[in-house]
């Protein structure tokens, strides 16, 4: 199982939100690439990061500093990025990947703007991966912050044949709040899929990354952790250690 320690972006600075709400925000750092060293030094392979200045459309200075600090990040040697946020035309996924990006999250536009995630998926293949968010059942929008009354399986369901391979599934319910996971869940996001999911939000203690890991490859591809890595819940070493079991 792949580990993602997570790197969100604000105006430059690393941040964690409580169940996406902007209001509810922990500055964790201002210099995001540091951040990116440190995991790799520490083992991290891939790094999780997100433009959430572009999720929310801030003003150009709070995105040029996300931008500055994506480039950044994307150049530690030894760390590949999964990216994403405010991903809504071409011109952002061939911003994302002149930058170094490996993997390019689509979210909203797989709701809004299904031809653009269909053409997304046909002219970068495995580049771009599905990004779905729910809470109870349902798919949430632009930030979190708007429902398209879509349930998260119908949409699931179409993903294989817009042309994804990879999705990262966010419970919102539990996104940042440390609340421990559901591995049933993702096990049905799974099924409803065709392939593996990335299990994002609520992950708190070691034993989360162990019942993830302990679902096999065909159930979770990896785990997005923020939060809990920050707050020191566990070392990234011994999560590392964990996501390989």
């Amino acid at each position: 199982m792949i580990l993602f320690p997570a790197i969100d972006l604000i105006a430059g600075q690393v941040v964690r939100l409580r169940r996406g709400e902007r209001s509810q925000m922990d500055v964790y750092s201002t210099d995001p690439v540091a951040v990116a060293e440190d995991f790799a030094r520490r083992g991290a392979t891939w790094i999780h990061v997100v433009d959430l200045s572009a999720t929310f459309e801030e003003d150009e200075e709070a995105r040029a500093a996300n931008a500055a600090a994506i480039r950044g990040i994307c150049q530690v040697p030894g760390i590949s990025v999964d990216a994403g946020g405010g991903v809504r035309d071409l011109a952002a996924i061939e911003r994302l990947a002149d930058a170094g990006a490996k993997r390019i999250a689509i979210g909203t536009a797989l709701v809004r703007d299904p031809e653009f995630a269909r053409r997304a998926a046909a002219e970068f293949g495995e580049l771009v991966v599905a990004d779905v968010a729910a809470r109870d059942g349902q798919v949430r929008v632009n930030g979190w912050r708007e429902g398209e009354g879509v349930l998260a399986d119908e949409l699931v369901a179409r993903l294989a044949d817009l042309g994804y391979r990879h999705l990262v599934f966010t419970d919102i319910a539990r996104d940042g709040m440390q609340t421990g996971i559901d591995v049933d869940a993702y096990r049905h996001i799974a099924e409803v899929a065709g392939f593996p999911v990335v299990a994002s939000g609520g992950i708190a203690t070691l034993d989360d990354l162990r019942v993830l890991a302990a679902a096999g490859d065909d159930v979770i591809e990896g785990a997005i952790t923020g939060r809990a890595l920050y707050e020191g819940n566990f070392s990234l070493e011994d999560a590392l250690a964990a996501a390989q079991r």
